[in-house]
């Protein structure tokens, strides 16, 4: 025994250092998880993967990763203590409530969410609160069916409300149990009245919020929305939702500045990633979309409003099977602008529109938008090392405002061909816009207002 625990305690030590490596890499090395459900036996039935987990979970919980590295204690509050039966059965919304409650007045303190399922009716998880709040969702949330209960608030499920250093990770799933506001969309049935749905999880007016190791699944419409936030990691999430779901956009992003998403999987039935009004200093890093819509900056500027999006960097990303793939659109009539954008070191497979910019978007199938006398401005885009297919011959198409063309729109190392054996070349269709070629750059658009441009010119080389 002594020998037992004298090996325990060597292991120990060589796996705190060999997690914390690991954790610090935002849990996505593969040397994780190497052994899978068969890691060697050090002895008592014990294995190293069960080790490996048991001083995660001790890491977890002494904060070693987020709080300033400090190994202080969290209170640990269960929700298995305040009445939650996690049978996926009875209602546990109360059960979190009081939970939550003591969490956030007491600070300090581990929100714990065992491996159970837990059906939850629409809550709201409010502050302020005293700092350092954690939520640990190692079991399922699934979402109520009955319409009926969120007839207080039919745009949300789950809500994170006014918190600051707040820390959501586990290795859990969010399951909006959706299927029922899909068949009763309007765009599935088209007898039915056009309605929203609730967003499956919400963070409002967040601030130094990390989110991450998580499975958001079958939200009722957006799987996973940041609004109103600032100072935001995002990692590690793998969003999906069945590829013909009405309005399933995986993460969503509106009025949030500074906001990192990074090593994430996003397979749904609308866009990937969105980012709409107000937000400001947004990062997609190592992403995997599709199906879907793609990565859409917008839509900005509907019901004539003044919109503005900049500071965008999509970095590292392969799109496969989808509508779009690096997309920015905007309403006629809107004001505002789209700038500051980079799209860079994506692969494409099979993706309808590869490059789009649609300037003259329009979502009425009846009748065709007025055309508007103003537009969101759209400026200083940058397409860098992109290539792969395209499912339509039209692999680049900017259709841009007359009166406010697309500006300082820069193409670097593009090389896109039509999907199939035959390879064919793929076209571009461009209509008033500003364009500037660096290096090798294929499709090419025939537009009298092209331009070659050199690395010594170039703003984005400054």
């Amino acid at each position: 025994m002594a020998r037992l625990k004298h090996l325990l305690f060597s292991f120990t030590t060589i796996i705190i250092s060999f997690v914390i490596a690991c954790y610090s890499t935002l849990q996505e090395d593969p040397l994780c998880s190497i052994y899978g459900d068969d890691s060697p036996s050090i002895g008592n039935g014990v294995t190293l993967n069960n080790l490996i987990k048991q001083t995660t979970n001790v890491l977890s919980l002494n904060s070693f990763h987020h709080l300033g590295g400090t190994s202080r204690s969290l209170q640990i509050v269960n929700v298995n203590d305040y009445g939650a039966k996690g049978n996926g059965c009875e209602d546990d919304t109360q059960a979190f409530k009081k939970a939550w409650e003591e969490v956030c007045s007491s600070g300090e303190a581990i929100l714990a969410v065992p491996q159970d399922t837990y059906l939850l009716k629409p809550i709201r998880f409010t502050g302020p609160c005293k700092p350092n709040i954690e939520v640990q969702i190692s079991g399922t949330l699934e979402a109520s069916d009955d319409r009926s209960d969120y007839s207080e608030d039919s745009r949300h499920w789950l809500v994170f409300d006014n918190i600051k250093k707040l820390f959501v990770y586990g290795g859990g799933t969010i399951n909006g149990n959706g299927n029922i506001w899909w068949e009763n969309s309007c765009k599935r049935n088209k007898k039915r009245p056009c309605k929203d749905a609730p967003t499956a999880l919400t963070f409002y007016n967040c601030e130094e919020l990390v989110v991450e190791d998580l499975r958001i699944e079958n939200g009722q419409q957006i799987q996973v929305s940041f609004q109103d936030s600032v100072n935001v990691k995002v990692s590690g999430l793998n969003v999906t939702a069945p590829e013909d779901s009405p309005n399933t956009d995986g993460i969503h992003v509106t009025n949030t500045q500074n906001i990192q998403i990074s090593n994430s999987v996003i397979r749904t039935g609308d866009d990937c990633i969105s980012i709409v009004h107000g937000s400001r200093n947004v990062e997609a890093t190592d992403i995997i979309c599709g199906p879907g819509h793609g990565i859409s900056i917008g839509s900005l500027g509907a019901g004539k409003s003044k919109e503005f999006v900049s500071g965008v960097i999509v970095n590292r990303a392969k799109i496969s099977g989808t509508k779009n793939g690096v997309r920015i659109k905007t309403w006629q009539g809107g004001s505002g602008s789209a700038s500051n954008i980079q799209f860079q070191n994506i692969e494409m497979e099979n993706v309808t529109n590869p490059i789009i910019i649609n300037q003259n978007y329009c979502d009425k199938k009846k009748r065709p938008c007025k055309k508007g006398k103003s537009a969101v401005q759209i400026k200083n885009v940058l397409y860098q090392n992109i290539s792969g297919t395209s499912a339509s011959d039209i692999a680049v198409k900017f259709d841009c405002s007359e009166k406010f063309p697309c500006q300082e729109i820069v193409l670097h190392n593009i090389d896109l061909q039509c999907e199939g054996e035959d390879g064919d070349s793929a076209k571009a269709l461009c209509n008033n816009v500003e364009l500037s070629y660096l290096e090798h750059v294929s499709p090419r658009c025939n537009s009298e207002t092209e331009r070659e441009a050199s690395t010594t010119t170039s703003a984005w080389y400054i």
